[in-house]
């Protein structure tokens, strides 16, 4: 008579932490994305990521678990019946799989992907969204979307299962998913006033470089966490976590290096995304020499990649489609390429490099092809309806004077001299009167305009700007 499944603690404390330091990512993100902003919309910036958490983990919890690993349903949803945050799962016997891990951390560690793919989002509309109406996509995207892709790729549904394709940790079901859907708000939600004429640099690059950083550390647990178990899968995907972002940041500095003659903070913190979002998908499939060499491609293609919105005119503020599109896309194609059996007993079919063919290859691109198709298709009927509904885009005023005052009623930073302070204390003896250089009256210089005031004064005009915007090499300017 077969033993009882028994809970593996060893398992249990390992997914535990993963699920834990997952969540840090999207705080971690909401940091990087609003260091990137301007400094009138950081405040929104890092509200988007935040309620991502909130409405999210909810909607995970009474329906989105079970509709992504639920009993699979015809290949395209699980048994909405089966998870309902309305039953629970506390006996012996609720354990997920072979693995020892109780069903209610598998579901928090999963609830967590589901929570940052969404908040992914957000980076490509900074500035000009209704937050009434991100809130109301996010309800709907994660419903309409990530919960059924999650279950197409992950749950038992028709990319895994039937057409075989390999996703370890996200490259296709977060990053390709996510960045199909930002860029088709950014059609619906259109450009920013003022871009590309006007330079919209990052208001705070330690900010950045923050966020990147704590996103690269969770990110162990995104990847290597997706085992579930300790094991040997476990220690690979973690060394390949770690040598592809290397690899990516020195990619994306050598192409700043080349194109613009210097290499940036704000370059090596995009790099070191790049390439954790290309080995996502990888990260269990490929040799540590093959991780490598897919960060440094990475590195190198997104950092050209982010210039493409100026050649194709679309505002996509925060790269969420330069970096997570391109770089999913990247990390898909490259288990068809390096993907290896001596690694893992998953890779049915060996990488063309191995001497497997396209079989594999092919795979992945279908793969890609159909969540992006119906990532962008979706993504783009709801946003239109929001937009004609209780409308997505923000007021021209409210743009011009701040995200942050116009949707929160508050500001991330108050330059304003402290009260009963005499003479102004120390912002007049710095020159500064509420936030502006004493005695300025007309449109503000480049230190004002890169914290956040209009290029053009007060109403956005362009006559300080200077025409400035992107130039012909590409450079990611904002």
């Amino acid at each position: 008579m077969p033993e009882a499944p028994t809970i593996d603690t060893g398992n249990t404390a390992w997914l535990l932490v993963s699920s834990a330091i997952v969540l840090l990512m999207t705080p971690g993100l909401a940091l990087f994305y609003g260091g990137l902003n301007r400094a009138k919309g950081v405040l929104n910036m890092i509200m988007m990521s935040f309620s991502a958490i909130g409405l999210v983990s909810i909607l995970w919890l009474f329906y989105g678990f079970s509709a992504a690993f639920g009993e699979d349903q015809g290949g395209v949803i699980g048994d909405l019946g089966q998870y309902l945050g309305t039953k629970t799962f506390m006996a012996e016997t609720d354990l997920w799989g072979e693995t020892g891990v109780p069903l209610y951390v598998f579901m928090a560690f999963q609830m967590m992907f589901a929570v940052i793919t969404v908040a992914l989002i957000s980076g490509a509309i900074s500035d000009r969204a209704k937050f009434s109406g991100w809130l109301l996509f996010v309800v709907g995207w994660a419903s309409l979307v990530y919960f059924p892709v999650a279950h197409w790729v992950w749950g038992g549904g028709f990319i895994g299962a039937n057409l075989g394709a390999l996703d370890f940790a996200g490259g296709t079901a977060v990053h390709i998913n996510a960045g199909a859907a930002a860029l088709a708000l950014v059609l619906v939600l259109g450009r920013r006033l003022g871009w590309p004429r006007e330079t919209m640099k990052p208001h705070n690059v330690p900010m950045v470089a923050l966020g990147a950083g704590l996103l690269w550390f969770g990110w162990f647990g995104f990847n290597a966490g997706s085992e579930l178990t300790a094991d040997l899968t476990t220690g690979l995907a973690f060394v390949n976590t770690q040598v592809a972002t290397a690899a990516a940041v020195l990619g994306w500095l050598l192409v700043e290096k080349a194109r613009d003659g210097r290499p940036t903070l704000v370059g090596a913190s995009s790099g070191a995304i790049a390439g954790l979002v290309a080995i996502t998908p990888a990260c269990a499939f490929v040799t540590p020499w093959a991780a490598v060499l897919l960060g440094l491609v990475a590195g190198a293609v997104c950092a050209l990649a982010v210039g493409l919105k100026y050649r194709l005119g679309y505002d996509d503020s925060l790269d969420v489609v330069g970096v997570h599109f391109v770089g999913g896309w990247i990390g898909c194609l490259w288990i068809g390429l390096f993907g290896t059996s001596s690694v893992s007993s998953l890779v049915s079919n060996e990488g063309l490099f191995y001497g497997g063919g396209v079989t594999q290859l092919g795979v992945q691109a279908v793969s890609g092809l159909i969540v992006t198709g119906y990532s962008f298709v979706v993504a783009f009927v709801l946003a239109f309806v929001i937009q004609k509904t209780i409308g997505f885009r923000v007021s021209e005023q409210a743009e011009v004077e701040g995200i942050d005052i116009a949707e929160h009623a508050e500001s991330g930073y108050d330059l304003s001299p402290a009260a009963g302070s005499a003479g102004g204390g120390a912002f007049a003896a710095a020159g500064l009167t509420g936030g502006r250089p004493a005695g300025q009256t007309g449109a503000p210089g480049a230190e004002q305009v890169a914290a956040g005031w209009p290029a053009g004064g007060r109403h956005g005009h362009p006559e300080s700007a200077g025409g400035e915007g992107a130039d012909a090499t590409g450079q990611r300017r904002w």
